[in-house]
């Protein structure tokens, strides 16, 4: 097993363990040597496996003075996701892209169509990541007259992990929100991730 996967594996086992209960919010961990010796690992993959967690949020703490485990964020309720966003957001990329077959269907355009793209992310009113949402469009972006959205739970990708704050796997919900002008033809599609350890969903008054 590569030193990678030895930390990132750890990691999850000691996100499992916390998830269990082991551990509570503000409970110290181990040094990072009494768990070198557990895990019959190096302390330096320790250390890596304890960053990787202060980085997603699972603990709190400096490297010199231990580490606990954070208090979890604050639950928030989604209820349109066509809302303007009242909080800060940064866009990361803005570059253009090819219709994939699942994009072609979404907008009713050729697959291999130029589309512009766009991801934005989204933080909560500490300033953390609190959602991620990529946007497709052909053309000039149009106003839209409505929007449906559909649901789903998938894993996070890599990219989506680094940026939100999450293991790589974590489950987050998945929403396909496609903006439709006046005559009901889809102008623009989105994807919204929103980590399931920090959002309910709860929809009203989708067309």
């Amino acid at each position: 097993m590569s030193a990678d996967a030895r930390y990132r594996r750890i990691a999850a086992d000691i996100h499992a363990r916390i998830q269990a209960g082991e551990w509570m919010p503000g409970d110290p961990l181990p040094s990072r040597a009494a768990m070198a010796v557990e895990y019959r690992v190096h302390e330096q993959t320790v250390r890596l496996a304890y960053v990787l967690l202060r980085q997603t949020g699972i603990l709190e703490g400096e490297r010199r003075r231990g580490v606990y485990v954070a208090h979890p964020p604050a639950m928030r309720t989604l209820t349109d996701p066509d809302a303007p966003w009242p909080y800060g957001a940064e866009t990361t990329d803005t570059t253009s892209c090819r219709a994939t077959d699942e994009l072609a269907a979404r907008l009713l355009v050729p697959a291999g169509a130029t589309l512009r793209r766009e991801v934005v992310e989204r933080m909560d009113p500490g300033g953390r990541s609190a959602m991620l949402v990529t946007s497709w469009w052909r053309g000039r972006r149009q106003t839209h007259a409505a929007y449906v959205v559909e649901v789903g739970v998938r894993p996070v990708t890599e990219e989506e992990a680094t940026s939100l704050g999450l293991l790589v796997d974590s489950l987050a919900y998945r929403l396909v929100r496609t903006r439709l002008d006046d005559r009901g033809r889809p102008v623009e599609t989105a994807d919204l991730v929103l980590p399931m350890d920090r959002w309910l969903i709860r929809l009203s008054g989708t067309t």
